[in-house]
């Protein structure tokens, strides 16, 4: 009996509870707001030049594409009929990404040359994004480099924001209409 009485006591108690208040509503993407910021991110990542004109004509690729750097797949739904109607995965490969990019500017790789325009609105982007999934942003250190590969790296990781923030425009551009 007491396992009958323990089943009717957990369907009938939420019945006998007054109701509770409406959960607040989940902050929206400002989906017009990030197109811009991130038009604008490419545009800033476009018009940088390269400060040793020699890696201007070097193709560089990494050894470890595994994970360096964060890139949107097909499997992250972000394709225009699946936008539509849920973007949560969409938009937390791209805040994975934004944290990634925000980190190698800020680390010893970009000590000798910062580049603070392109920070500041990555930094405004990745704020839009976050207000999403309410988690504040937590650093991820990187590994210490070599003086004479961080040029290298730079470039490398430079040319992969600018790819990154064409797809990511495309998600916002459609997501804003």
């Amino acid at each position: 009996m007491a396992p009958l009485l323990r089943l009717c006591l957990c369907l009938c108690l939420p019945l006998l509870l007054p109701p509770s208040a409406a959960p607040a509503p989940a902050p929206r993407t400002d989906w017009a707001a990030c197109g811009h910021l991130s038009r604008n991110l490419s545009r800033l990542v476009a018009t940088l030049k390269e400060p040793h004109p020699v890696l201007e004509k070097t193709h560089l690729s990494e050894e470890d594409p595994k994970n360096w750097p964060p890139r949107i797949r097909c499997s992250d739904a972000c394709d225009p009929s699946t936008l539509d109607t849920n973007n949560t995965r969409c938009l937390r490969r791209i805040l994975q990404g934004l944290q990634h990019y925000r980190d190698l500017l800020g680390s010893d790789i970009f000590t000798a040359r910062r580049l603070p325009q392109l920070e500041a609105t990555l930094d405004q982007l990745l704020g839009l994004v976050q207000q999403e999934h309410g988690r504040p942003a937590t650093p991820h250190p990187m590994a210490p480099s070599e003086a004479w590969a961080q040029p290298l790296l730079q470039r490398l990781a430079l040319q992969r924001l600018q790819s990154f923030t064409t797809v990511m425009s495309r998600v916002f551009t459609h997501s804003a209409s």
